[in-house]
């Protein structure tokens, strides 16, 4: 019986690691006296980009090259990839009534962004105005995203916090283990019910997602007072935030005719990811804050790296 119960515990550790969850397995059924046993496996997964000074993506790097470390604290890399995977994707983008000239360009570059990233991702959209809404589901089907994001008339306002919670949750039912949003959008949050910090606290729970965000901002927006910041400054640094916290990157282009190169940049990037993990030292569910740094040593040639991924994330509670 304790042989079996170790096939068991093996198997279980096997499919959880990238799941990076709780196990409990079942209590044995009456007249077994071996007890119940309780598993605590969480893999922190952490989707890393690099590239030298100029931009260019560096390819040939190896586990060697990586440490990581959780509050300051060394950790062992006990996952290593580096190929392309299918992602479960979502677009989010902008429906707001200040889209309307722009959203049919819009709509080509995300078009293109998806023609660039894996054939066998699967992709979802949601649009945002005042409200944030699932408009078309997971599919593989490019005709089925042009038929999604042709039927739509931009009115409204910016629920932008609430469109990105939304992708997050909606993430969760993808089948792909890695895992992205795209979010396009020109304006400040203005009707979400969702501030900046839980979206914040969201996003840090979230495991395996990176975010990229275009904003096309008023480049000299003089709008704001003495005490408060202009829209797009506060926009901007939003946006920056979102990325940032989890190994993404935000772009700021001064025209709409930019967002289609941006979107391939980004296609290439999510396809040329290296991926990460590790089993935290401190093991501890106590809902805290965990701080993630990533150190990588330059290959041959290189003197300088460019390194993104995710920064943090939140303990699961008690």
């Amino acid at each position: 019986m304790m042989r079996l119960a170790k096939f068991v515990v093996v198997g279980m550790l096997s499919t959880l690691a990238l799941a990076g969850q709780t196990a409990k397995v079942p209590t044995p059924p009456p007249g077994n006296d071996e007890g119940t046993l309780t598993l605590n496996v969480r893999l922190v997964v952490i989707p890393v980009s690099v590239t030298n000074k100029e931009g260019k993506l560096i390819d040939n790097l190896r586990q060697t090259n990586f440490q990581v470390f959780e509050d300051n604290v060394a950790q062992e890399i006990t996952l290593f990839r580096h190929e392309d995977i299918p992602l479960s994707l979502g677009l989010i983008i902008d429906n707001s009534a200040s889209m309307r000239n722009k959203r049919q360009r819009v709509n080509v570059a995300a078009l293109n962004f998806v023609r660039e990233s894996n054939p066998d991702d699967e992709t979802f959209i949601v649009d945002f105005n005042e409200d944030a809404t699932l408009v078309q589901d997971f599919t593989q089907s490019m005709a089925i995203l042009v038929d999604a994001l042709s039927d739509i008339y931009p009115h409204g306002g910016t629920a932008l916090n609430d469109a990105i919670y939304l992708g997050l949750d909606h993430l969760k039912l993808g089948s792909r283990d890695k895992k992205a949003l795209l979010v396009i959008t020109d304006g400040e949050d203005m009707d979400s019910k969702y501030g900046i910090n839980p979206l914040l606290e969201h996003i840090r729970q979230a495991s395996n997602i990176s975010i990229y965000a275009i904003g096309l901002l008023e480049e000299n927006d003089d709008r704001g007072g003495l005490f408060s910041k202009p829209p797009s400054k506060k926009a901007k640094e939003e946006l920056t935030r979102i990325a940032e916290l989890t190994g993404g990157e935000a772009y700021f282009p001064k025209t709409v005719d930019e967002v289609t190169d941006i979107c391939k940049r980004i296609a290439r990037d999510l396809r040329n990811q290296y991926t990460l993990g590790y089993k935290p030292t401190n093991s501890k569910n106590d809902g805290g804050p965990r701080v993630i740094k990533v150190n990588v040593a330059p290959p041959s040639g290189v003197s300088k790296l460019n390194v993104r991924y995710k920064t943090g994330y939140t303990a699961p509670s008690p």
